[in-house]
């Protein structure tokens, strides 16, 4: 009978050792995902300017991966609070984020957060921009263009009061900017919500906000608000009759403000990889292309790696603003 030496034995304890391992590491790959539905967690009321976008994308990311990309509003705090349960939640793919801009800019209207907006998470795309918020006021305001309404404010300094979705959402910090541009004070009133604050404006216990195109058209349309300017760079299809800040008098201003996807950092690549090319794929779709020009939402879809440099770059923008703008950490 043939000796069997040392070398095979050796050979038979790799295999076994290999072959113990094979299950851990199937395990560890994502090869399954999504095996359960995932939780898209955007963190502002439903039927905010920031769910808008995020809708129509869940649904079909749903079509395309067979499960359900479920939309867990968890508003409260400017984003931070569904920002920091994003941040840590398992690393399995089974929980991602949402948001907009209010990202870049709570670093810098937050003294401590208990996440860091770059190490904590793996970005997948920016899905889209805004053509910027839209000032409206209550009718009882007698103003009916940016230079009347500057002017006015001049005259009542502090006295009017402007609605927002809460302490560093982009509503917040466009009025901020606007009055600093425009040399006026204003008075803020912070809401949990860009609804709760809209409706108070519409209700005339606010007297402006600066809003999202889509959400304030129907009232501009119907009388109940009227839009006199917009802070983005070009005119917004929705509100064509309000010019920007930039042809009013503010030279420069633009307040755009971009909306991304994230999975928390440590979240496996090919996971992301997945996601990415699903978003990718319904930005493309033409019933998602025709629901984001209906409500003036423009579409981009950029690299993990591109949106990584994009977000450093804002951050370091907001910071800039909130400077400018004299806004103190909280």
């Amino acid at each position: 009978m043939q000796q069997r030496g040392p070398f095979h034995f050796t050979i038979c304890k790799i295999c076994l050792a290999v072959a113990a391992t094979l299950p851990a590491v199937a395990a560890a790959q994502p090869a399954a995902w999504p095996a359960k539905p995932v939780r898209v967690v955007v963190p502002f009321t439903a039927g905010s300017p920031v769910e808008i976008p995020a809708r129509p994308v869940a649904q079909k990311l749903s079509e395309y991966l067979g499960q359900q990309f479920l939309i867990d509003n968890r508003p409260g705090a400017s984003g931070t609070i569904a920002t920091d349960l994003v941040a840590k939640a398992p690393r399995d793919g089974y929980t991602l984020l949402y948001t907009n801009c209010s990202h870049s800019s709570n670093p810098a209207h937050y003294g401590k957060l208990p996440y860091d907006s770059i190490a904590d998470f793996a970005p997948v795309t920016q899905s889209n921009v805004t053509y910027g918020n839209v000032l409206v006021v209550h009718p009882s305001v007698p103003a009916r263009s940016v230079a009347e309404f500057v002017a006015l404010a001049k005259k009542i300094p502090g006295k009017l009061n402007y609605a927002s979705a809460g302490v560093g959402s982009p509503p917040h910090v466009t009025g901020a900017l606007f009055a600093s541009m425009a040399g006026i004070q204003l008075a803020h009133v912070p809401y949990k919500g860009t609804s709760v604050a809209f409706t108070d404006v519409v209700g005339g216990y606010v007297e402006v906000m600066f809003a999202s195109p889509p959400f304030a058209r129907p009232y501009v349309l119907t009388g109940r608000v009227r839009a006199l300017g917009l802070g983005g760079p070009r005119r917004t299809p929705l509100l064509p009759d309000a010019p920007t800040f930039h042809e009013s008098g503010l030279t420069g201003f633009d307040m755009t403000c971009y909306h991304g996807i994230w999975f928390p950092a440590g979240t496996p690549a090919e996971i992301v990889r997945r996601l990415h090319a699903g978003v990718m794929k319904a930005l493309a779709e033409p019933d998602v292309r025709k629901h984001y020009a209906d409500n003036a939402i423009i579409p981009v879809g950029n690299s993990p790696e591109e949106f990584r440099q994009f977000l450093v770059k804002d951050i370091a923008r907001q910071a800039g603003i909130a400077k400018q703008i004299g806004l103190k950490p909280r």
